[in-house]
């Protein structure tokens, strides 16, 4: 069975979204078009490339999500070693880590980059040409970004931007890494992009067609916070900042979402964790798998397309409002 996927942003907690693709898949979904920002980005680009939830789960086992945390020889300076990589770089972390590590992922599969993932039978329809997209933010501009489509607004083909450079900039988190900088093809400004959560987490609408009855689904995989979490340790200034985004992170669009989304959408509870809990044990790490799989059996037990499609899709567009439903 064909489906479409978009994966919320949530950092370190992106195990839990692998959990819930691994029981889908169990289940005889294959995936067709995916999306998805800042970790959601990590998860839907190597499901693009060809792994499967089982290797995924691997993947992220084997992980030291520490190694995210890369510096520079004057960075490691206690105090003064970050505070002028925010001043000077605009982030603590250079994200090079991250950037090597999902290209080699990639390369494996033979993946490089857009252009390696066209699907033929979309080529002519700019909204699914690409098995992939994902979300960025241009803080320059105060907008959205769609990548690879909306690249080319920077002088770069679709197809030849580096997928791996797109997760990069999906999962660039304010002050914690480095921004990435691409220049306005037109004016030659600086641009400054980061993630993609800034704007937009969970773009569960991005493959929903405008015309007619949709063929098959999009489920959206969501993390879901408590009701009260850990409180975030500030011994600083830079502690201070991070823990800023990762609140706004952990907001946004958390307690209500339209009807219409929520119906095919796998809350995913995250048990805690924060997003940039990068010292995460493997006990909790697996715990947070399992609640990725537990919530996506307690979908599929009562998702029915047919109802879905009835309700809300019928020889119609999506809808742009609806009831809202409390996540809990």
């Amino acid at each position: 069975m064909k489906a479409d996927a978009v994966f919320e942003g949530g950092g370190v907690k992106g195990v839990g979204l692998v959990g819930a693709v691994a029981v889908a898949e169990e289940k005889g979904y294959r995936w067709e078009n995916v999306a998805g920002t800042s970790a959601g980005a990590i998860v839907a680009a190597l499901i693009a490339a060809g792994y499967t939830g089982v290797e995924l789960k691997e993947i992220m086992k084997e992980l030291d999500y520490n190694r995210f945390k890369d510096t520079s020889l004057i960075d490691r300076v206690p105090v003064l070693g970050p505070l002028t990589s925010l001043v000077f770089e605009k982030g603590i972390y250079e994200g090079n880590f991250l950037v090597n590590w999902i290209k080699e992922l990639l390369e494996a599969k033979s993946i490089e980059t857009f252009g390696d993932l066209i699907l033929e039978d979309h080529k002519g329809e700019e909204q699914y040409r690409f098995k992939l997209q994902v979300i960025a933010s241009d803080i320059t501009r105060g907008r959205m970004l769609v990548l690879p489509q909306d690249i080319n607004e920077y002088g770069i083909r679709a197809e030849e931007l580096s997928v791996a450079l797109a997760v990069r900039m999906s999962m660039s988190i304010p002050f914690f890494f480095e921004p990435i900088t691409l220049r306005d093809a037109k004016t030659g400004d600086i641009s400054y992009i980061v993630d993609g959560g800034l704007l937009s987490n969970f773009p569960v609408w991005l493959f929903d067609t405008r015309e007619g009855t949709p063929e098959w689904p999009t489920f959206g995989f969501k993390l879901v916070e408590p009701e009260e979490g850990q409180p975030n340790k500030i011994r600083g200034p830079i502690s201070l900042l991070t823990s800023l985004f990762a609140t706004m992170m952990e907001a946004h669009d958390a307690r209500y979402i339209k009807d219409e989304h929520f119906i095919r959408t796998i809350a995913i509870p995250t048990l805690g964790v924060k997003t940039t809990e990068f010292d995460i044990s493997p006990e909790r790490s697996e715990a947070l798998y399992q609640s990725g799989r537990q919530a996506a059996e307690k979908f599929f037990e009562s998702w029915d397309f047919g109802q879905y499609v009835n309700k809300y899709r019928q020889g119609k567009p999506p809808p742009s409002r609806g009831a809202r439903v409390r996540l809990e």
